[in-house]
């Protein structure tokens, strides 16, 4: 949970930050580039050159993904959960299952959909198979809950999964069980859906259609066979979609929905308009009327609009506004089934929505009291008497940007909401809230690990900045740096300098393993463009050496003390385009020879120079014109070196994965059987010849012949964004960093096949007691030489040696507790580091 000082920090930097307001959003004014926000960069990363995904290659390359994921066998690698379930991320949806509201299901913004049998103590994932894991709405039928509806595709219209539209709708008929795909697979985003409570074959579908590019695909769908057809019941116009639907629960013939105007283009916004508006049917969809007695008519007044009907009195229907700009406009109530409408928000000011409305846009009431309501934005607001008087409930017991509630029925004390940090409750009405730390669905851009510690794997993450887990486990992860975290290095001879990064280049060092950072921009020109992920490496035979980049490439040789120009604009320069910000993306030195460093960029550019930045060639021009995600340079052959590139096809065939053994004079494509979506990172294997692996937006990919042939890196992943690899060679460990389902971990050692010559099995050695009081014993199975043991804590600090040389088979060692001093160590966590043959593998073991 953050403390009340990191969420007054997030709200001052919401009040300030022009990035995050709406106010700088004029419906007709381009944004400027400095402008521009991190969903912008997600989806440009995507989009490159075009102003669109191609959605239909964005389906095919999933239809690619799920036929080689159900190839692999019991036999394959498989992939390790790594945390962390104490660092949320966003919710989109909560529904109580009707008549056991213990069970609970939940929809996240890119981690897919979870159930709760204990009222939220304990979740699991049960849809990791619809191909799009951003969900919009989940909709449970109240005559027969064991038939459940989820629709993909996150309708708030900001956020890093913002770049892809859903895949459709799916429908399971055993509580979550079992899916299957009923269809609405052009329908975009899902803002809500309700199944009628008399016959669970009849559903509602609010649509919002497609973000980036209009298209008729949106407004109220209905079904009456259960999702086998669709009949659309509501279009305003293809750039109207429907955000928000209810349905009487005495008259499920009556239907209310709430229609939003909505233009997105990577350069521009207009989030409401005069088409937006309140409709009401009373014959089941067939016909509608637009509700505007006391309502606001005005084309800037009319933004999103959330609804909600009264359980207990269908005729008594909340509605909450944002105006076109996303500011918050107002609540009204009607207790004539919508013939006129007051406004009823006394108590409630524009904090209510901080400016961008259009991010929230839900009012919930109460099932069992129609004078309670609440307000969902960002931060929720609660009447008691009928909206004559809010007041604000949770404001510092929960994370900002409110997007979903749920009230027990059987006992209205008992709320749950969720919001951009995870899920929380309230066993009082909303007077105090408690947090559930075990949603795995932390959206990461990168990963990173300590050398000598493998258990401390670190990791930067949207809107919960840099974070860390000191001892390896899944609930222990902290908070190092703020921001949006994005990315994070660490010297690799010396775990003292640790280098983090927030978005636009804001660049922190420590030189004291992150406990303390200091700004490390010193140097840095004050017109250097930086990108939202400003690429940082080290030489890797000097770390001391690390670079840095903008639209230049800085160099530092006193660990990002102070910084020095290398480069002139290895960009196109500041080109008025919208889909890129002109800036280097990667950044590469040679691990053979440090005078070899390679650059690209988000306009397509590849730079190279073979003598430390004197001299530079662009090696781009036979490359495709896309986002260049990494370059990397071969850890074995000098002159050999590797792109990755993001986009979509749209008429020709793109590559997404290029080699080059003459340091970028000519190109190969290695694409070969990688389904056709982007690629976000490369790492080429030290140790084992041939072996690539790649993090793409389907999962991650290896070949064990250089790129002729790709295959699944393993079970046990979801299909999801990768976003960045870190491979840990001594312990022999890939790290994936997912957006929107955590960290991974996967066991080198198994998928390189452990008879090869230069992967030998790790030692099986056994600890006992463990926790342990008095002392540890370890014993081995088999014979080890040039064996280190060492023990550290949990700050990473080497505490005792416990032996060096060669063990023998059987053996067994032990260790008391003390330092090298021979004093008694704290009760708590440590580490066994043992090092062997140029392997490492620790176990974490407990003193009492």
């Amino acid at each position: 949970m953050k403390s009340v000082y990191t969420i007054a920090l997030s709200l001052l930097v919401v009040l300030s930050t022009p990035f995050l307001i709406n106010r700088i959003v004029c419906p007709e004014k381009p944004l400027p580039v400095q402008e521009r926000i991190p969903n912008d960069w997600f989806f440009n990363q995507r989009a490159y050159p075009y102003e669109q995904i191609n959605h239909k290659a964005f389906l095919q390359a999933l239809q690619t993904a799920t036929r080689q994921q159900t190839r692999l066998t019991s036999r394959e690698s498989v992939w390790e959960f790594a945390g962390p379930t104490n660092i949320e991320g966003r919710i989109t949806d909560i529904e109580l299952l009707p008549g056991d509201p213990q069970t609970i299901f939940l929809g996240s913004a890119q981690g897919g959909v979870f159930k709760s049998t204990d009222a939220g103590n304990n979740w699991t994932p049960i849809l990791d198979n619809a191909g799009s894991l951003s969900i919009g709405d989940i909709a449970i039928s109240q005559s027969d809950p064991s038939i459940i509806y989820v629709g993909t595709g996150e309708a708030n219209a900001g956020g890093g999964s913002l770049a892809y539209d859903g895949t459709g709708i799916y429908k399971s008929t055993d509580q979550g069980q079992s899916w299957q795909f009923t269809g609405l697979e052009d329908g975009g985003s899902i803002g809500r859906m309700v199944v009628d409570p008399t016959n669970p074959d009849i559903v509602y579908v609010a649509a919002m259609g497609h973000l980036f590019a209009d298209n008729n695909q949106c407004g109220i769908f209905k079904t009456t066979d259960g999702g086998t057809t669709w009949q659309q019941k509501l279009f305003i116009s293809d750039s109207t979609g429907a955000i928000d639907v209810v349905i009487n629960p005495q008259n499920p013939n009556i239907i209310y929905a709430a229609m939003w105007e909505r233009v997105r283009r990577p350069n521009r916004r207009s989030y409401g308009g005069e088409t937006s508006g309140i409709y009401k049917s009373t014959d089941g969809g067939e016909n509608w009327t637009e509700l505007s007695n006391g309502l606001p008519t005005t084309a800037a007044d009319k933004g999103r609009i959330g609804i909600d009907i009264s359980n207990s009195n269908p005729e008594v229907l909340y509605a909450i506004y944002a105006d076109r700009t996303g500011y918050f406009k107002g609540i009204y109530k009607t207790t004539n089934g919508g013939s006129s409408w007051t406004q009823k928000d006394n108590g409630i000011d524009d904090n209510a929505y901080a400016s961008y409305g259009w991010w929230f846009g839900r009012i919930k009431a109460d099932p069992v009291n129609s004078n309670i309501a609440y307000v969902i934005g960002f931060f929720p607001y609660k009447t008691t008497n009928g909206g004559n008087q809010w007041y604000s409930i949770g404001n510092w017991d929960m994370h900002v940007d409110q997007h979903a509630m749920a009230i027990n029925p059987n006992n209205n004390s008992i709320i749950y909401i969720g919001n951009d940090g995870g899920f929380y409750s309230s066993s009082n009405g909303g007077t105090t809230w408690g947090w559930s730390a075990q949603l795995p669905i932390t959206q990461f851009y990168s990963c990173e690990v300590e050398e000598q510690n493998p258990h401390r794997i670190y990791g930067g993450a949207q809107d919960n900045g840099i974070n860390r887990t000191p001892s390896g486990s899944l609930d222990d992860w902290e908070e190092i740096y703020g921001g949006d975290g994005l990315r994070i290095v660490i010297d690799p001879q010396n775990n003292n300098y640790i280098y983090a990064e927030s978005q636009r280049g804001n660049l922190g060092r420590s030189s004291d393993g992150g406990e303390s950072f200091e700004s490390a921009t010193s140097g840095i020109s004050y017109n250097s463009r930086f990108n939202w992920n400003a690429p940082i490496a080290l030489d890797p035979q000097n770390p001391k050496t690390v670079y840095f980049g903008a639209q230049y490439l800085y160099k530092s040789t006193n660990h990002a003390d102070y910084w020095t120009s290398i480069s002139g604009d290895l960009t196109n320069g500041n080109q008025p385009g919208n889909l890129t910000f002109n800036t280097l993306t990667t950044i590469s030195v040679s691990p053979l020879n440090s005078n070899l460093i390679y650059t690209g960029s988000d306009d397509g550019n590849v730079w190279f120079t073979a003598n430390g930045g004197t001299n530079w060639t662009k090696i781009s021009d036979n490359l495709p014109n896309r986002w260049i995600t990494s370059v990397v340079a071969d850890p074995t052959i000098e002159n050999r070196v590797y792109v990755t590139i993001s986009g979509y096809r749209w008429d020709e065939y793109i590559p997404h994965v290029l080699r080059s053994d003459d340091n970028g004079t000519n190109w190969v494509d290695i694409s070969t059987n990688l389904p056709e979506s982007p690629v976000n990172e490369i790492v080429i294997d030290p140790v084992t010849p041939n072996y690539l692996y790649v993090a793409t937006d389907m999962g991650v990919y290896y070949s064990d012949n250089n790129g002729d042939s790709w295959y699944p890196a393993g079970n046990g992943m979801p299909i999801i964004v990768v976003n960045d690899l870190r491979l840990h060679n001594p312990s022999r460990t890939l790290i994936a960093a997912t957006y929107g389902r955590g960290m991974y971990k996967l066991d080198l050692d198994i998928l390189t096949n452990l008879n090869s010559v230069t992967a030998s099995k790790k030692p099986i050695i056994h600890y006992y007691p463990n926790p342990f009081s008095d002392k540890i014993y370890i014993s081995f199975d088999e014979e080890l030489e040039n064996a280190e043991i060492n023990i550290i804590n949990i700050q990473g600090i080497t505490v005792a040696n416990v032996f060096s040389g060669n063990i023998e088979k059987n053996q067994t060692l032990t260790w008391n507790g003390n330092n090298n001093s021979g004093n008694r160590q704290p009760p708590g966590v440590y580490f066994v580091i043992l090092t062997e043959s140029g392997k490492v593998s620790s176990k974490k073991i407990v003193i009492r």
